[in-house]
């Protein structure tokens, strides 16, 4: 089959511009052309919840949603809630610990010098996780393989390298970083140059070849190659002024948006538009998208809250105004999911039918079920969008079931039909039922 690498180098264009027509349908190749692209979404909040503030009452299509779920009332008819579903891997480290490695990966922790609130200490998980799984099936693929396969948004994720800040793995004992700096991921996408004072536009690079396909595209690619060659070109001037430090690893970020707690919201925004654009440019059909980490503690003065989230998830049921405080957080990071949703539902599919959001599944997870209880019960796990064509618009309850079975159910929604993932103790009982 030939590549679009191929393909464009027989229309006389450099490869510098694949990153700008990956989604182009004018430049399909053949035999791809009508294959629909799913994409998979993990959002990754920490803490737990409150449960009696987000749990529906009901269950099945009629239910109301409580006050943390209320900004997703929009798209309650694309949403699964999922109670009863548990983290049920033990074994070493702590239940944040395991929380966190487990959750996508759902087999035990490595023994380990890390210690965490429990007597034995731990280390990285033992195997790869759900997403880096599904990313691999679809890049051993000629027709769904994509530039990057997957990618890993972050949001202040603290630099130390341990079990509490990783969900993502490649392997056993090969965890993924996520990237916390929009401008570090925007380079990633688009490439960068070694030094900053040799920075040169990527657009000036590709000017030549990006005139030459606005002529043989057509009009509606026309205008998806114009919308993201702005956004590139918005997202270079913003780069262009940030503030000349030397020997700092990571670029600092501009002005107003420095890499600090209370731009916590402005730095969300930036990655999720991100990953929308890298969704429309098909630069990868898997994301994880992780605001902090797990024991987490951002304090969200932008809400009017001056204690650390973590801090706050260790009070007792009886405080209820620390709980009113959890319940604020939590709805915030409900309207995070409610604005990526929004964009994937307002983005047509380029060269395909609908949406982003028709063709894109989202899992928001956490890696405890409450923070002060530290249970690994009834994690809150809802789904949002159409990609994978579960049935959507229910509440769902559990008899506590593995998690184990979800991970295995996101891997058949692609037609990965993996008989069990992680611990195969949990998963004995098959795929997660009542989700199609």
């Amino acid at each position: 089959m030939k590549t679009r690498r191929a393909f464009l180098k027989q229309l006389g264009l450099s490869t510098a511009v694949l990153p700008f027509v990956s989604n182009l349908s004018s430049l399909a190749v053949s035999g791809t052309e009508s294959l629909r692209k799913q994409r998979l979404v993990i959002m990754f909040s920490p803490n737990g919840t409150v449960p009696w503030d987000f749990w529906p009452d009901e269950e099945g299509e009629q239910f109301t949603l409580k006050p943390i779920l209320e900004p997703l009332r929009d798209f309650q008819n694309r949403m699964l809630v999922l109670k009863g579903v548990c983290d049920k891997v033990r074994g070493d480290g702590d239940n944040h610990m395991r929380g966190m490695g487990c959750l996508l990966t759902g087999i035990e922790l490595y023994p380990g010098n890390i210690q965490g609130g429990s007597d034995t200490p731990a280390g990285w998980a033992s195997g790869i996780s759900i997403d880096q799984e599904i990313a691999a099936w679809l890049q051993s693929k000629e027709e769904t393989r994509t530039r990057f396969g997957s990618l890993e948004f972050g949001v202040m994720v603290p630099d130390r390298a341990d079990t509490w800040t990783r969900m993502s793995y490649l392997g056993g004992n090969k965890p993924v970083a996520p990237i916390d700096d929009p401008y570090q991921m925007f380079r990633k996408l688009y490439g960068k140059k070694a030094e900053r004072e040799q920075l040169v536009s990527i657009l000036d690079d590709v000017e030549l070849d990006l005139k030459k396909l606005s002529g043989i595209v057509s009009r509606g690619d026309r205008q998806l190659l114009e919308e993201h060659t702005t956004f590139v070109r918005e997202m270079e001037q913003r780069l262009k002024s940030e503030p000349q430090e030397t020997g700092h690893p990571v670029p600092s970020l501009e002005p107003g948006v420095s890499e600090e707690n209370d731009n916590i919201p402005q730095i969300a925004k930036m990655q999720l538009d991100l990953m929308v654009n890298s969704f429309v440019n098909d630069f990868a059909r898997v994301a994880t998208f992780q605001i902090t980490n797990s024991v987490g503690q951002p304090k969200m003065r932008w809400l009017g809250i001056d204690e650390g989230h973590h801090e706050l998830s260790h009070e007792p049921d009886e405080n209820k105004e620390a709980h009113a405080k959890l319940t604020k957080i939590n709805t915030w990071y409900a309207e995070q999911l409610a604005y990526l949703t929004r964009r994937l539902a307002e983005t047509p599919e380029p060269g395909g039918q609908g949406s982003l959001l028709d063709n894109t599944l989202i899992l928001w997870g956490n890696e405890l079920g409450q923070g002060n209880s530290h249970t690994l019960n009834n994690i809150p796990f809802v789904m949002v969008g159409n990609g994978l064509d579960f049935r959507m618009g229910r509440s769902l309850q559990y008899p506590k079931v593995p998690h184990n079975r979800l991970l295995v159910a996101l891997a058949h929604g692609f037609g990965h039909h993996i008989e069990s993932f992680g611990n195969p103790e949990f998963c004995k009982d098959g795929v997660l039922t009542g989700l199609v």
